[in-house]
């Protein structure tokens, strides 16, 4: 699927300041060279145009869905085949088409606040299972409400960024007593983001019908986590320093306009949600989503999961109801994590923990073939073995999302990638 969609922060090497980009195969529009030109001419864009020749989306995010309409339809009918206002401009041409191999990432927004769920109901259950044994697996709360917790906005790295192991109190097996050691039990959790539009004011809450208006787009969120760390902490306020050192999601941001045609039922919640939880039409998102290793020195890509996040029991607009009940401010450019995605088949499990049943039974993975792992690897490759419980320094996480309609044609998120590193030295 060719048609714009993607809107993103990119940085032009050699160049001094960021550009707002939407991506077009291996090309990268600059939006804003595309304003410059003044061919943004629709009600809203007209007269505020310049926000795309800001360095974040930000500005753009708060005008709202008529604003991102319009800008979507603008840009399809300007790098139209039919339409000649780009396409007979080589100057222009010049300045807003760049190689996509040439541009550097960056975030896509000034992400003020950052906050991350827990909404799957099968990974609730398997580490309810893992923590609190057979008949305690979900808390009473869990299906009243989307569980959530504060996170750190100031550690949220874009993809292709690599992540120190972290360091944190843990308790090691047989002794009594915490000790400060790097992280032995690092894990990843495989998770969508959704980035906040124009918000709402303080004292205020958003209904859920309608909540989806809020919903900008979607990334890819890697929430890196210390496994050690975070189980001797996380009693009773929750998680901090296990979680807190990084947390990374893919560049490209799929606006709401474009997933439109993937939405698809939500599963039933059952006991019925309270008044404030109940949508009206209950929808979610047909998103495939997969989690790769490549280890240090290898180029092969060994799966441990592949799901897909319309089984999340919440919705976004549930989600973003129930954040501002009490009247908390959602800004533009807010981040919301899912929690985890997790099925309940083999190779679902969105997170190692789950995956090794908190790391008791190894995994023994074998390489996935796919367009980087190509079909004429040599079969003495292929069947090399790797064998996990958590991450190794030196491994690579690879995350991919990708819509799929009926012919086939897909919608791509790209990656979101981080490889771990050894720990700092402490001072």
């Amino acid at each position: 699927m060719t048609s714009p969609q993607q809107h993103s922060l990119k940085e032009t090497k050699g160049s001094d300041r960021n550009h707002i980009g939407v991506a077009l195969g291996q090309q990268v529009i600059d939006v804003g060279a595309l304003q410059e030109q003044r061919l943004f001419t629709g009600p809203i864009l007209s007269q505020k145009g310049s926000c795309f020749r800001k360095e974040h989306l930000n500005e753009f995010m708060s005008l709202g869905t008529s604003a991102w309409a319009e800008a979507r339809a603008t840009l399809q009918r300007l790098l139209s085949s039919s339409e000649g206002a780009v396409r007979d401009n080589r100057k222009l041409i010049e300045a807003a088409v760049v190689p996509l191999a040439s541009v550097a990432m960056q975030l896509p927004a000034q992400i003020g606040d950052y906050t991350d769920f827990y909404v799957s109901k099968q990974h609730a259950f398997n580490c309810g299972a893992l923590f609190r044994g057979p008949g305690h697996e979900l808390q009473p709360n869990w299906v009243h409400m989307p569980v959530a917790y504060h996170g750190r906005s100031s550690s949220i790295l874009v993809s292709g960024q690599n992540i120190k192991r972290p360091w944190g109190q843990a308790l090691t097996p047989g002794s009594l007593n915490p000790e400060v050691v790097p992280s032995k039990a690092l894990d990843f959790e495989l998770e969508m983001g959704c980035f906040i539009g124009s918000g709402n004011g303080l004292g205020e809450s958003i209904p859920v019908d309608g909540a989806d208006s809020q919903i900008f787009g979607m990334v890819l969120l890697n929430d890196w986590t210390a496994r050690d760390i975070q189980k001797w902490e996380y009693v009773p306020l929750g998680p901090f320093n296990g979680k807190n050192f990084a947390t990374q999601i893919s560049p490209w941001i799929v606006t709401s306009e474009a997933l439109k045609p993937f939405l698809c039922e939500a599963p039933e919640q059952q006991p019925p949600v309270l008044p404030y939880l109940q949508e009206s039409k209950r929808s979610t998102y047909d998103i495939h989503v997969a989690a790769d290793i490549i280890p240090a020195g290898s180029d092969l890509h060994y799966r441990v999961a592949r799901t897909n996040f319309q089984t999340m029991y919440f919705t976004w607009p549930q989600m973003i109801a129930h954040h501002t009940l009490g009247g908390c401010n959602l800004r533009p450019g807010d981040l919301l994590g899912s929690g985890t995605i997790s099925g309940g088949g083999p190779g679902q499990r969105g997170c190692l923990l789950e995956a090794t049943c908190g790391g008791r039974e190894p995994l023994q993975l074998t390489p996935v073939v796919n367009e980087e792992v190509p079909q004429d690897v040599d079969d003495t490759r292929r069947a090399q073995r790797l064998m996990r419980t958590y991450l190794n320094d030196g491994d690579m996480v690879i995350m991919s999302g990708w819509c799929e309609n009926s012919s086939g044609e897909q919608l791509s998120f790209g990656t979101c990638q981080g490889a771990v590193l050894p720990s700092h030295k402490l001072l």
